[in-house]
């Protein structure tokens, strides 16, 4: 990005002090609201943080406040700490920069200029295309000063063609790397109820292990209390069940499974208690059917040995016996969890459990089996339609089962190469499987692993096991699903969200445009979240009060949360066909070391299997236009007849440079 010329680089030119021009007094370009838009919307909404880097540099700021609030909210975002007015307040304070910027109060009125986040992309252009013009003029008053100097030397006016050319220099900037992504920000703990925070927090301490880990699992084990048992009202008819499905990534070694069964164990005392509990109920109504069965087959066998009238009073009596038989209901018996199960596995499970099940598992067989491990076919209905509660209905000539409202909950700790794997299956990206899971790639641990941590204290693991097994066993009483509803904050909360993500949707410069199959289900899974906070917050009066906006504001930050994620985990399974093909083109660029070339030519050197046609070249140039790799350039016409001349590519002088 550009930044600052360095003056003292270029002879005896020396940098304009004050803002004139011909011996006129003038204002700098500049729009001190963008820029205060551009900081405030960083502290708002940190997920726009890497996409306002793209567009410009700190040093972009006309005032010097700004410029040093902008590096302090990188600074903080680098070290994956929160930022908001009160932790930049802090920050600037204890580096000594508190008043360059303005001191506290500034930094919320700065909050409160903003007036979309989700525009923050347009500030910064704004802000941006500001700088570059003062720049612009800096160094053609300095030209012009020189030239017109009746002292100057042959040599000033070259040190002023070369500050200008330093300036300026053809107006490329450096660029953008294909590859940047931001450092992945650490699971917000501090959004969870205390009960769960404290045990994520320890559990996360003891095993050394990165708290995104147990976080993210913590969802898991709430969305399997609760999912098919409450659902959110969002607006109309948009109402959002309370399952997910959760995987987290770690390479072998840092103690996955370990956390997984600390996380899980409540489940799995739940699920004892639910068998125990109906176990007397399902001898009872065996007994009794068993009973009636045998008089039903009694009755018939009467019938079948009497003649005239009173074998008719006999069959009509042992009809109706048969028929009593058969209406009883054996409740089976209670299942939660799920692991090593094929897709017709859960299917039966799930319409046996009134549509209710979590396969969570610290492995992921689970999607080789969906690929068709032991059928040999990929099957993935019931996880399509288990995750988005689709009506699911499966007629074979062995079984027909009815799942009206199916909520699937999915939790897996996975090893980064699952995701990889994965992303190859053309099918889980093209039926939507892959856009259906909330993704975590925590960094590893390993070699900074203390040696003898804090265990997790007795009194925080005994809360977290009783309330996960409370709250399990008094959501699986709840037969018809309760509504929670949002507070008017809470919805207006959940539409600024709504509106922030929609522009990033777009499929060209939308930083989630080439993810959409994802990025559209994260406002629903948002609210998800915030229906699973809003249960583990008021266990016993959840259904009886409306969903807080600090609860919706504590599942966004999740959400902001997993977005990031999301995109450097789609990276690695090779979502973005357009990136993969982006960086083929930047090598034939570096080999050719041209400094224009026509489309004509750049298409003949590419490989027909990544760009078949011409059209598939367009997305791709975008791309490098984007990152600031190439411009296009197109002649003006000799003529007024014929076809219009052909545009160039103008190309970086870093990619002629890669290989010198």
């Amino acid at each position: 990005m550009p930044s600052d010329p360095v003056w003292e680089e270029c002879g005896t030119v020396v940098p304009l002090h004050g803002d004139v021009v011909s011996g006129v007094e003038h204002v700098s370009p500049h729009d001190q609201e963008a820029e205060q838009a551009v900081v405030g919307a960083l502290m708002l909404a940190p997920d726009v943080i890497a996409e306002v880097s793209d567009l410009m540099d700190p040093a972009d700021h006309y005032l010097p406040a700004h410029e040093t609030i902008h590096r302090a909210v990188l600074a903080l975002h680098a070290q994956g700490r929160p930022v908001d007015p009160i932790t930049l307040g802090h920050h600037l304070d204890q580096t000594g920069e508190l008043t360059r910027a303005g001191g506290k109060p500034y930094l919320h009125t700065l909050v409160q200029a903003v007036p979309s986040t989700a525009n923050a992309a347009y500030y910064a252009e704004i802000v941006h295309g500001l700088a570059r013009r003062r720049r612009s003029i800096e160094a053609g008053t300095r030209i012009v000063q020189a030239g017109m100097s009746p002292d100057a030397t042959e040599e000033d006016l070259r040190d002023a063609l070369a500050l200008g050319a330093q300036t300026v220099g053809a107006g490329w900037a450096e660029p953008i790397p294909l590859s940047h992504h931001p450092q992945l920000p650490t699971f917000p703990t501090q959004v969870l109820p205390v009960w769960l925070r404290e045990f994520v927090d320890a559990v996360a301490e003891e095993t050394q292990t990165p708290p995104d880990l147990a976080g993210a699992l913590s969802l898991a084990v709430l969305a399997t209390a609760a999912g098919g048992r409450a659902i959110v009202q969002l607006r109309g008819r948009w109402r959002e069940p309370m399952n997910l499905f959760i995987v987290v990534a770690l390479p072998p070694g840092n103690r996955k499974s370990a956390v997984f069964a600390a996380m899980t164990a409540p489940l799995h005392a739940a699920e004892k208690l639910l068998v125990s509990q109906t176990a007397g109920r399902i001898a009872e109504a065996e007994v009794t059917a068993k009973v009636a069965r045998e008089a039903a087959d009694k009755a018939a066998a009467q019938a079948a040995k009497a003649d005239g009238p009173e074998r008719d009073g006999l069959t009509a009596e042992a009809v109706a016996l048969a028929q009593a038989a058969d209406s009883l209901d054996i409740p089976v018996s209670p299942r939660l969890l799920a692991d090593d199960s094929t897709p017709e596995t859960v299917t039966t499970l799930m319409s046996e459990q009134g549509g209710r099940l979590a396969v969570l598992s610290p492995e992921g067989g689970i999607f080789d089996i969906i690929a068709g491990r032991y059928s040999g076919t990929p099957n993935m209905e019931v996880f399509l339609k288990g995750h988005a509660g689709d009506w699911l209905r499966v007629d074979r000539r062995t079984r027909a089962e009815n799942i009206e409202a199916p909520a699937l909950t999915m939790g897996l700790a996975v090893q980064p190469d699952v995701l990889e794997d994965i992303g190859k299956n053309r099918g889980f990206d093209g039926r939507g499987l892959l856009a259906r899971f909330l993704y975590a790639l925590p960094a590893s641990l390993v070699g900074y692993r203390k040696p003898n941590p804090a265990p997790v204290p007795d009194h925080v693991a005994e809360r977290y096991e009783r309330t996960v097994t409370t709250l399990t066993l008094t959501l699986a009483e709840w037969t018809d699903p309760a509504v929670l509803r949002l507070t008017p904050e809470a919805e207006d909360a959940l539409s600024d969200y709504d509106q922030r993500i929609e522009p990033q949707l777009r499929a060209r410069g939308g930083r989630l445009g080439h993810i959409t199959k994802w990025a559209s289900k994260l406002v629903g899974a948002t609210a998800r979240i915030a229906g699973l906070l809003h249960l583990a917050q008021h266990l016993e009066t959840a259904y009886t009060r409306p969903i807080t906006a600090d609860t919706m504001n504590a599942a966004i930050a999740l959400g902001d949360y997993f977005t990031t994620h999301a995109l450097t985990v789609f990276d690695l399974m090779g979502a973005d066909a357009t990136l993969a093909r982006a960086r083929t083109l930047l090598s034939v660029l570096e080999d050719n070391r041209w400094e224009s070339v026509t489309r004509r030519d750049l298409f003949a050197k590419l490989s027909r299997t990544e760009f078949p046609t011409v059209a598939d070249l367009e997305p791709v140039i975008a791309l490098l236009e984007e990152h600031g790799y190439l411009r296009t350039e197109t002649p003006p016409r000799t003529g007024k007849r014929g076809r219009p001349p052909a545009p160039r590519y103008l190309i970086h002088p870093a990619i002629r440079e890669a290989h010198t």
